[in-house]
């Protein structure tokens, strides 16, 4: 195919311009069409409706008129504990269009979570529904800036504002506010797999940064008839900065579900909306796979383009994808601080299965050492970001100067990822620096050997992670779920290690086998690893 991909990186240049807002640029500026659809919603009891930029827009002025009318403003946090709701979209917009400062808390979330962010970032205000009020009620009264709380789709309870009612009262006519491009938009709170969660603070430029990123991973984003759907959680960094946004930024709709995750829905909602365009993440891939493994049997489905991030999809899925759905799985790697940078474009570069593919058009990205120095290609190191020009960074984390200043070496920000970059310039990831496994001499990424493990005509998932070993330093041991109908056997651990040193590299296969009903999941689809070691540290003691 023809390779186009030096040709469009050296051709990009960022336009930032000084004034912008998310909330214009995402919605404010297609209001004006009444019939340009912005959002399909349905939710799991068959609820469904539908949403015009308009309506968003006015919804959102309301909301605007409504927070200010209870005291929000310039710079104060407003906490959205929504799951994919119109409501959520709604009051993304609305804070934007304030200059208020979003705070996405997955609904997912315990209490404890809850109350570590809430009172971190200081959050005056709340919206709610019905499944995340008795969560944040249950801290309430630990909350020390909260002031109003909202309740969304029948949230009621005593010192609970109606949304509806809050609505009705409020002006439909809102002024954006002229904030800066480098004015704070929102907080978003890292995962926590190394510590307490950080608060990234990011400003309303960042979705600039992410657009480059976006339209390649989409094929060259929009094409005629594009519609979008992402069962991603629009509470963190890849549902709304890969998923609803970006969409909205290009006037296009996107499909809201709200409801958990099941891959012949997810089927079944593709082929009801027309979907062209989806991120899935790793584990969805999979479970579609198991799940239907010829999909093209049973669904009509018509799909452009599908992205994925946040673990390595390994060959075995994307050669799936190729045969079963008609498209080439677009990879993608980022991070809340630093989102979209790296990734492939099968429209316009090759894509090496496997690969996470090559800096996305106006990023800066290489495999470091400890003192930001960079590696010779195929030498395993840190994935880092160089920050000069790029409008896609954080500004800082939030109350903690020291956290900001470690995450750079210079101008390098590391992304506390491994990786290793081949002669061509692709990227080939190798997990977290804290999942790399060092045996008898050998760092072993786990990636490859996950993907390896679910060709197995018997494994539906699995995870990797190293084990203290005397004589080796550390082994490869693996966290396997089963299909349906297969039942754990010495005789089938012992076909798997064959399975696996048949394709590897014989330091490669897992030693040491556990079948387990279901792995340990982030909320944004990440495997947890660190609570795999911490459940083999709680066995040493």
């Amino acid at each position: 195919m023809l390779n186009r991909y030096d040709e469009l990186y050296r051709s990009w240049r960022w336009e930032v311009p000084e004034r912008y807002n998310i909330a214009r640029a995402c919605c404010g500026r297609w209001a004006s069409d009444r019939s340009r659809f912005a959002l399909y919603w349905e939710d799991e009891s068959g609820a469904a409706a539908a949403y015009s930029f308009w309506d968003i827009q006015v919804a959102a002025n309301r909301l605007s008129n409504a927070l200010a009318a209870l005291g929000v403003g310039r710079g104060d946090r407003v906490a959205i504990i929504l799951p994919q709701r119109p409501e959520t979209a709604i009051a993304y917009v609305a804070i934007f269009q304030m200059g208020a400062i979003a705070l996405p808390l997955s609904h997912l979330f315990g209490p404890d979570a809850l109350e570590y962010r809430m009172e971190h970032a200081g959050a005056c205000a709340a919206i709610v529904e019905p499944a995340t009020l008795p969560k944040l009620w249950a801290i309430r009264g630990r909350l020390t800036h909260l002031e109003h709380v909202i309740g969304a789709g029948g949230a009621r309870e005593s010192g609970v504002e109606p949304w509806e009612e809050l609505l009705a009262r409020a002006s439909p006519q809102y002024a954006c506010a002229d904030t800066m491009a480098n004015d704070p938009a929102l907080i978003i709170y890292t995962s926590g797999t190394t510590g307490a969660p950080k608060g990234a603070l990011e400003a309303h430029r960042l979705l600039i940064g992410n657009l480059s990123g976006f339209v390649y991973s989409h094929d060259f984003f929009p094409q005629p008839g594009d519609i979008f759907w992402s069962p991603a959680d629009w509470a963190w960094a890849g549902g709304l900065f890969d998923a609803l946004l970006p969409t909205w930024s290009f006037g296009l709709p996107i499909l809201g579900y709200r409801g958990k995750f099941d891959a012949e829905k997810a089927y079944t909602l593709i082929e009801k909306y027309g979907i062209r365009n989806s991120f899935l993440f790793p584990t969805a891939l999979k479970l579609m796979m198991k799940a239907v493994p010829e999909p093209g049997k049973k669904y009509r489905l018509n799909l452009r383009s599908i992205m994925s991030a946040g673990e390595a999809v390994g060959a075995t899925v994307i050669e799936w994808a190729r045969e079963q759905l008609g498209v080439t799985i677009n990879e993608m790697f980022g991070q809340t601080e630093i989102n979209y940078v790296v990734g492939n474009c099968q429209a316009a570069w090759p894509v090496k299965p496997g690969s996470i593919g090559r800096p996305y058009p106006g990023h800066r990205v290489a495999i470091v050492d400890g003192e930001g120095n960079e590696l010779p290609r195929g030498e395993l190191g840190e994935i880092a970001v160089h920050r000069e020009g790029d409008p896609v960074f954080f500004l800082e984390y939030w109350k903690n100067p020291q956290a900001t200043r470690d995450k750079f070496i210079g101008d390098w920000a590391g992304t506390g990822d491994q990786g290793k970059m081949d002669e061509d310039g692709y990227l080939w990831y190798q997990g977290r620096s804290d999942d790399v496994i060092k045996s008898a001499g050998y760092r072993i990424g786990p990636a490859e050997i996950e993907s390896c493990l679910v060709k197995h005509r018997a494994v539906a998932n699995a995870a990797v992670i190293g084990i203290p070993d005397e004589a080796r330093g550390s082994i490869v041991k693996a966290y396997i779920v089963l299909q349906p109908g297969q039942a754990p056997s010495q005789a089938l651990e012992e076909d798997i290690r064959k399975h696996v040193r048949g394709r590897l590299a014989p330091y490669e296969y897992p030693r040491e086998i556990e079948f387990i009903g279901e792995l340990p999941m982030t909320t944004t689809g990440k495997v947890q690893r660190n609570e795999l070691r911490r459940r083999e540290q709680e066995k040493l003691r």
